[in-house]
């Protein structure tokens, strides 16, 4: 398995990890059999890089995942992230970056995992009432008392991952990016490589969508929070199927899955680039995985730009965040 290395601390990864939110949530019905099966496929593989957060399930995921690596956490890289607080409502969230809860939620989190330490520990969104120097300083602490090995931030801004790395390096950002949410490019992406920091993006198959499985919300369970997202309405979805039947097209070319053309898209990118695309089933999880194999031509590339802009924002609560 290729290794990508992120950040300047020493952190190295899988070239292609395993996002296991949708195990336990957001994504319709679970199966915890397969799910466990899926990670324990992972890392006969080689994909080592495992991502979860304590807000997914919430609190459940962490626990599946502790039970999936119980006998094996040495072949494990495991990253988890803290900042979001849920209520007994599944719509009450709100972000939380006071140090006391940094400390509070690796506690948390080292129980539910079963683990002495996490090697990536994030900050899932910036509190905007909290300056990032007092959530990164207290994350610092965390590694001094070897409780996290590396840190990193999600969906965070230029300016605010440069006072966070003046606190103590970030060796990771984690934002979504994919075909069709390419706005890291602008001012993000040039910002991390400017300061030495490793990037991961998060839902680089567009939500399952440029798998191109998806035509219609009728094609999503009933508990699917897919349902309810822009990109997926309307003249929305029927606009972003374009993008779907030219993935699709030059997958047909290489004699490969769309899924693994999105993947290849996202590792093309750079040598500093570790996406984590979900996946609750072993089949998608060995398809991921053959993304590494395939190598898409610079023709491919400029018919991919040129497909034009996605239609329909993100979801409001992962876009109106960001600081």
């Amino acid at each position: 398995m290729e290794k990508r290395k992120l950040g300047s601390e020493g952190l190295e990864v899988s070239a292609i990890g395993l996002g296991c939110m949708g195990m336990s949530e957001f994504y319709g019905e679970g199966d915890e059999a397969e799910s466990i099966a899926t990670i324990h496929r992972a890392l006969e593989v080689g994909v080592n890089f495992l991502d979860t957060a304590d807000m997914y399930g919430p609190w459940t995921n962490e626990e599946l995942v502790g039970r999936a690596i119980a006998d094996r956490r040495d072949q494990v890289v495991l990253a988890t992230k803290f900042g979001i607080r849920r209520g007994d409502d599944p719509r009450d969230r709100h972000v939380d970056g006071r140090p006391e809860y940094v400390r509070e939620s690796i506690d948390g989190s080292l129980k539910r995992l079963g683990v002495d330490h996490v090697d990536l520990y994030y900050q899932h969104r910036v509190d905007k009432r909290v300056p990032i120097e007092e959530t990164v300083g207290a994350m610092a602490e965390l590694v001094r008392a070897g409780k996290v090995r590396f840190l990193g931030l999600s969906e965070a801004s230029p300016a605010t991952i440069r006072r966070a790395h003046a606190v103590h390096p970030i060796s990771a950002l984690q934002s979504e990016y994919s075909l069709w949410t390419r706005e890291p490019e602008v001012e993000v992406i040039p910002a991390i490589r400017a300061l030495g920091i490793g990037f991961v993006p998060y839902s680089p198959l567009g939500r399952g969508f440029l798998t191109g499985t998806v035509r219609s919300v009728d094609d999503l369970d009933e508990g699917d929070f897919r349902h309810f997202q822009p990109r997926f309405q309307g003249d929305n979805l029927q606009a972003n199927i374009a993008i779907v039947e030219l993935i699709d097209a030059i997958a047909a070319e290489h004699e490969a899955t769309a899924a693994q053309v999105a993947l290849a898209w996202v590792h093309a990118q750079g040598e500093d680039v570790a996406p984590i695309p979900g996946t609750k089933r072993r089949r998608y999880l060995e398809e991921n995985a053959g993304a590494l194999d395939l190598a898409l031509t610079d023709d491919d590339l400029r018919r991919i730009d040129e497909a034009g802009a996605v239609h329909g924002d993100r979801y409001a609560d992962m876009s109106s965040v960001n600081r």
